[in-house]
């Protein structure tokens, strides 16, 4: 239960420092954040999923810990003028560097990225099982999240 009470918040916080990061949005009628949550069993693990669009990328937090874990950048290259043959690059801005990371980082986020008008998402994973299988269905539970 702690758990799930600390992730949220880690959730909040992170959402209110990007927040005042978000330059671009104007006053509307539209809500400042838009966000979603669910939760759903991948492999038998709990799986949780929060997808957060901000005016100029999305951020992403998928997590089978109930933490935000190794946080990483994921932005399209600015030379490639094509969104359907976008390349990407990673980097890891919290936690350990790992190249296991780099791909499932790319893997979960560039569609995300694409279908947004190829806006960066910054993605917080914390993983236990990242097989290729778990990362498929992963990809579905983003979709179902879908914000953008």
């Amino acid at each position: 239960m702690w758990r799930n009470v600390y992730f949220s918040r880690c959730v909040a916080y992170m959402s209110f420092l990007l927040l005042f990061q978000d330059r671009k949005k104007t006053m509307s009628t539209q809500p400042l954040i838009r966000s979603k949550q669910t939760e759903k069993s991948i492999n038998g693990i709990s799986t949780q999923v929060v997808c957060t669009e901000f005016s100029n990328y999305i951020f992403i937090v998928l997590t089978q810990y109930g933490k935000i874990g190794t946080l990483v950048s994921v932005t399209p290259d600015s030379r490639s003028g094509d969104i359907s043959t976008s390349m990407f690059t990673t980097k890891v801005l919290l936690g350990k560097e790992e190249a296991l990371t780099h791909v499932c980082a790319k893997n979960l986020a560039t569609f995300v990225s694409q279908e947004a008008g190829n806006r960066p998402v910054l993605l917080g994973l914390a993983l236990k099982d990242s097989s290729i299988e778990a990362i498929k269905a992963m990809k579905d539970v983003i979709k179902s999240c879908q914000v953008w």
